[in-house]
């Protein structure tokens, strides 16, 4: 019995959690639309700054987040000549979420790549 108790918790959890992750993930995509679009693009095309695709797939959400907050303070650190993007008026919760939703776009991360 104890053992039925202690896997329904984990199994609640675990759907709680993905909620959670999900709902950011939807929240980000708002605010991606609202704030980032105009310049960022999803899956190819032309646009000024970076297929948020390519983000995903050489950024953490913890860097996402980092750079769309203070992109002038970040932009040599990302590898980046010079910056073009402003500064965006939005709450720390917003930056998570757009984080969160450019991460989700790409599963596999470059770091996940096996060294030979």
């Amino acid at each position: 019995m104890k053992q039925l108790l202690t896997l329904i918790l984990i199994f609640a959890t675990t759907y709680l959690m993905a909620n959670d992750e999900n709902e950011l993930i939807k929240k980000g995509k708002a605010v991606y639309k609202a704030n980032c679009a105009i310049c960022h693009t999803v899956n190819g095309g032309q646009a000024l700054g970076p297929d948020f695709n390519m983000v995903a797939y050489t950024r953490t959400k913890k860097e996402i987040a980092s750079y769309a907050k203070d992109p002038y303070a970040n932009f040599k650190k990302f590898g980046y000549s010079a910056n073009a993007m402003p500064t965006l008026p939005l709450e720390d919760v917003e930056f998570k979420q757009v984080a969160a939703y450019i991460s989700s776009l790409q599963p596999f991360k470059k770091w996940m790549i096996k060294k030979k």
